[in-house]
């Protein structure tokens, strides 16, 4: 487990990540809805740009679902955080692994906050997934 500052730093982490990723989420989809709308007055001429106009505009709402996605994953994370399970890897635990030596070490959740495993069982479970 980690001690109360360390969590404070993480749930911090976790909160400045989520406000910037929803604020692109909606800029994403409301450009693209906008767009889709005719809310800009250059209307495309040519089919080629039609085409392109509909690939960025699936492209943006695209991008929008995988953040909205990272956005569960944060939010499941500050849930981690609330009932203690935050920095834990459930896969060792599993694996009868004590809480001790089942941390999900600190760099991992300064560069990914809402990591809910630790490196090497989520190569396993990428491997797994293939």
């Amino acid at each position: 487990m980690y001690k109360a500052s360390d969590l404070v730093e993480f749930k911090q982490l976790l909160l400045v990540l989520r406000a910037r990723i929803s604020g692109d989420v909606q800029n994403l989809e409301h450009g693209a809805l906008d767009h889709a709308e005719g809310a800009d007055s250059r209307q495309p001429t040519h089919l080629a740009e039609l085409g392109t106009e509909a690939y960025e505009q699936e492209f943006a709402l695209r991008v929008a679902a995988n953040d909205r996605d990272v956005i569960e994953k944060i939010d499941a994370a500050l849930s981690r955080i609330s009932d203690g399970s935050y920095g834990v890897c459930p896969m060792c635990l599993e694996a009868g692994t004590t809480p001790a030596k089942s941390r999900i070490p600190k760099p991992r959740l300064r560069a990914i906050p809402y990591a809910d495993l630790c490196v090497e069982c989520e190569r396993k479970r990428e491997k797994a997934n293939r």
